[in-house]
């Protein structure tokens, strides 16, 4: 397949899906112009340049970094269509109107670039009625591409073909999306609203059927249908809110509209339900107007009433019976659901058995194979298990035979029986449709293995679907060859180059264990490796310092022994940031603490996008004590030595300000503007390949020669730097931002960053500051609001305010 170069992106619409998909573009470096038509008064570019502006307030940030909006060049159509010509790929993400996108590009289409791929956003039209539109020279260069909201996050994106697609066209994007975008890609066909959103939808429906039905309220069905199901913690109607009961609605008009009865037997299902019609009408669209089926007030939440016509107090959760029922084993589970005799028990089981039967009979006509099914409920609607996947892990025949007598029984939202390949042929005798060789393509009648494009060589340890795994090479906690493993952490490697280092803990907390774990990886990869990797496999990298660890220790010894824990933490950092071999730290989720002081004394940090990082010391009472604050002043001190002046405050100010206020980076890019990554560190859109990078970059800084830096004295800020940075402090704390506690915190922190009692250039070196941190930890961790703040975060997980 020949490379793909993607250079600059057009993409043409800018309301609300359009412009998050730009933003997306600027996350990953991608060169991007928004079109959308021309503003009737004022600058032509109006209407794009109103939108970008806004993708700066928007919570939860499309935006790596806000302030990168202004990357995004914005367009019309009536000046600018000459733009195009230089766009590898054009985006169309306009209304859902067949009408408008067919003329848009009638408008458009002289000006695309014969080689660039054009593809539409849809969540559900036509692809293939929406290229009768377009010239013949375009059509193979044509597909539908649909992102999920917001495109920042959601991790699925559609790839839908016309017969008129060139196969080289898919593979092209999906290497772009995948590597590029960091997104999880399933091709669909071309049927009314793809894979996620048939399933997806239609599961919603059973559900709100189903709830109607058995006569439960709105609170109690998300507290079944969100984590203890194995699903999106908004539940059902919250996530209605959250997507808008009008998109919602057209969703659900496309399936009326483009399916009939002698098309799709659960036609009849697809009726859109007379509450949502109701909200709409009334202009409760979710939680872009306030209200839905949710409504926050003064008062607190409330949920819609549809007896009564109105909101009524909510906060109503399920029977514990139910929640016990739901976390046993899949078999026994379905079992139990279907044998109850409560209401929400046999609600459970209907809307579960109506998801096996809904995506066995569909499968054939909207997906290549099962896995795409499952994937696409993975990612885009936030489930642990699609809806094959729970089935075959409860017992594939059992459960058919289940959902069978209750079609025949009349209990099924649809009479038509279960597909023969159910009970009969290779699914019956491999026990389900996922295996090793493949899963199941109802359409070809055999198992499908996964495509084989280069991109993919990237994903080491990709994700998988239950039944697929077929050997412990394919599951990082086994692969490889492993040096040595305790309860607190594995020592492995992959090919005899490398050794990676990955925590077990809970939460990846750094444990006394972990650090002697990690002390005897670092001599062993110093002897007989090339370089060292620290990555966890899953999120997160790591908490921080296990507290609850430290806390006995400080009871039986008091803060002397907090100190030499502190001080084997400290100087074990130390090693990693000057062993003989480059030590990479490959970072996914959470590193927070202790986590991100040992992602910042590593030689190089690979970070994948969504990547949360920062020294939040502050909210347990204490400052990081684990090199964080002494490494502000290294860093600082390394980047003034190029300034023509001597002042080092301000390149303190950023580093102090944020672990004064416990500032943590929502995005690696963030990360970066706040010095917790560098400027040549690497970030990964795909989560799934940062391992492969990680190890990539390890080994090509070891054949580059590479050596620690040289450890050498540098200047501090001294007393008059401490007492600058603390007249900032003397004014948030006036102004009511901070407490006094935080103000005493952050004290420590400002002398500990300039070098303690000393002049302005003294030359300092890591242990000197390290000595002020331990000093400042312990004279913390002795009073009264710290350990009400340590207390705190341990028995809740939030932080205390006092």
């Amino acid at each position: 397949m020949s490379r793909f170069v993607v250079k600059k992106v057009a993409v043409l619409g800018a309301g609300v899906m359009g412009a998050q998909i730009a933003a997306h573009l600027v996350n990953v470096r991608v060169p991007v112009v928004l079109f959308d038509l021309s503003a009737k008064e004022g600058t032509k570019s109006a209407i794009a340049q109103k939108a970008i502006a806004n993708l700066k307030k928007l919570k939860p940030s499309p935006l790596g970094v806000s302030a990168e909006a202004d990357l995004i060049a914005a367009a019309n159509y009536e000046e600018h269509l000459e733009l195009l010509k230089d766009c590898d790929l054009v985006i169309e993400a306009i209304a859902e109107r067949m009408d408008w996108k067919r003329d848009l590009y009638h408008k458009i289409a002289p000006f695309v670039a014969p080689h660039a791929i054009l593809a539409s956003n849809t969540s559900g039209l036509s692809i293939t009625a929406l290229s009768q539109a377009l010239p013949e020279q375009l059509r193979h260069r044509f597909c539908g591409i649909h992102f999920f909201n917001p495109p920042r996050y959601m991790q699925l994106v559609e790839l839908i073909p016309t017969a008129a697609t060139e196969p080289q066209v898919l593979d092209q994007l999906e290497t772009f999306a995948t590597t590029q975008l960091g997104k999880g890609v399933v091709r669909a066909k071309d049927t009314p609203n793809f894979v996620a959103n048939r399933v997806g939808v239609a599961g919603m429906l059973s559900t709100i059927a189903e709830a109607d039905r058995f006569g439960l309220t709105y609170d109690v069905v998300d507290d079944l249908t969100g984590k203890k199901l194995g699903r999106a913690s908004s539940g059902t109607f919250r996530t209605a809110d959250v997507v808008g009961l009008d998109t919602l609605a057209h969703v659900i008009g496309t399936m009326q509209t483009q399916l009939s009865a002698q098309t799709d037997s659960f036609y009849a299902s697809y009726a859109t339900p007379a509450v949502i019609t109701k909200l709409i009408a009334d202009g409760a669209l979710g939680q872009k107007t306030k209200a839905g089926f949710y409504r926050k007030t003064k008062l607190g939440i409330e949920r819609f009433d549809p007896e009564h016509q109105a909101y009524v107090p909510s906060g109503e959760k399920c029977n514990d019976v139910y929640t016990r029922m739901l976390k046993k084993p899949a078999g026994e589970r379905l079992q139990l659901l279907r044998g109850s005799e409560g209401a929400q028990g046999q609600f459970l089981w209907a809307i579960l058995r109506n998801s096996f039967h809904y995506a066995a009979v569909h499968l054939k006509d909207i997906a290549d194979n099962a896995r795409d099914v499952d994937l696409a409920m993975r990612w885009g609607f936030g489930m642990q298990q699609g809806p094959f996947e729970l089935w075959q892990e409860a017992g594939w025949l059992q459960v058919a035979k289940m959902v069978q007598e209750d079609i025949d029984a009349g209990k099924a939202l649809s009479t038509e029986p279960l597909p023969q390949w159910v009970f009969e042929g290779p699914v019956a005798d491999a026990g389900g449709v996922h295996t090793p060789q493949g899963s199941w393509s109802a359409a070809e009648n055999r198992f499908v293995p996964r495509r084989d494009l280069p991109v993919y060589a990237r994903q080491i340890f990709p994700e998988r679907v239950l039944g697929e795994a077929g050997d412990a090479a394919q599951d990082w906690r086994t692969a490889g060859r492993t040096l040595t493993e305790s309860k607190a952490s594995r020592t492995w490697t992959l090919d005899d180059q490398v050794l990676v280092f990955s925590i077990k803990t809970k939460m990846h907390a750094i444990s006394p264990d972990v650090m002697e774990d990690l002390q005897a990886a670092l001599a062993l990869a110093e002897k007989d490796f090339d370089a060292m990797v620290v990555w966890s496999g899953d999120a997160p990298f790591s908490v921080g310092a296990d507290l609850q660890a430290m806390m006995p220790a400080f009871a039986l010894q008091g803060p002397m022994a907090i100190d030499q824990i502190e001080q084997v933490m400290q100087q074990l950092f130390l090693a990693v940031r000057y062993a003989q071999i480059p030590v990479v730290g490959a970072v996914h989720g959470m590193a927070l603490g202790g986590g991100c002081e040992l992602l910042l004394h590593c030689a190089r940090r690979v970070a994948h996008m969504e990547s949360y990082i920062g020294l939040v010391e502050m909210g347990v009472g204490l400052v990081p004590g684990a090199g964080g604050l002494t490494n502000v002043a290294y860093q600082a001190a390394r980047h003034a030595q190029y300034s023509t002046g001597n002042d080092l405050l301000p390149f303190l100010a950023n580093g102090f300000t944020a672990a004064a206020k416990a500032t943590v980076g929502t995005s690696a890019l963030e990360s970066q503007t706040l010095g917790y990554l560098q400027a040549d560190d690497v970030i990964v859109p795909h989560r799934d390949e940062l391992l492969f990078v990680a190890l990539t970059q390890a080994k090509a800084m070891a054949q580059s020669g590479w050596r620690p830096p040289q450890r050498k004295p540098f200047p501090v800020a001294g007393r008059s730097g401490a007492a600058t940075l603390r007249s900032t402090l003397v004014n948030m704390r006036e102004g009511g931002f901070i407490t006094e506690h935080d103000m005493l915190i952050a004290s420590h922190m400002a002398d500990v960053v300039c070098g303690g009692d000393v002049d302005a250039g003294t030359l300092v070196n890591e242990e000197y500051l390290m000595a002020l941190e331990r000093k400042a930890f312990t004279d913390l961790i002795v009073k009264e609001k710290t350990q009400e703040r340590i207390l705190g975060m341990l028995s809740t997980g939030k932080p205390v305010r006092n």
